[in-house]
């Protein structure tokens, strides 16, 4: 049997660009990607803070410390420039890894630069981690 779990997330990136005229996919700076142990073209999900869209796609690198976050194609109708979004990637493992398993997570400003790196979730507030 195999689990999904969280493998990585980023947590409260703010949408820079949604660029409809183009092939479907969401960039991120690739600072971003290798703090929460995403890789280029992994499948993510993607919710949106403020609307409540959730659906998947997969990662583009952008430039290096950009702090961009783009929804590219049919995405970028599911978000607006300026909300919030939380960046998440799953992966498949056994119930014994899963028991050992700790996801990245990435914790961002408002201008999607890492403010802290976890490898745990407490249930609460923000203002409470």
């Amino acid at each position: 049997m195999k689990l999904t779990m969280l493998k990585g997330k980023i947590h409260r990136a703010t949408v820079r660009q949604a660029e409809l005229d183009y092939v479907g996919s969401i960039t991120v700076d690739p600072e971003l990607l290798e703090a929460a142990g995403i890789l280029e073209y992994e499948k993510v999900a993607i919710v949106d803070i403020n609307n409540g869209s959730r659906f998947e796609t997969y990662t583009i690198a952008g430039e290096p410390g950009s702090g961009m976050i783009c929804l590219n194609g049919a995405a970028a109708r599911c978000v607006s420039q300026g909300d919030k979004i939380i960046i998440m990637c799953y992966a498949e493992m056994t119930p014994e890894e899963a028991k050992e398993h700790k996801p990245k997570v990435v914790f961002v400003d408002d201008n999607n630069k890492i403010t802290r790196l976890t490898s745990y979730e407490k249930h609460g507030r923000l203002e409470d981690m």
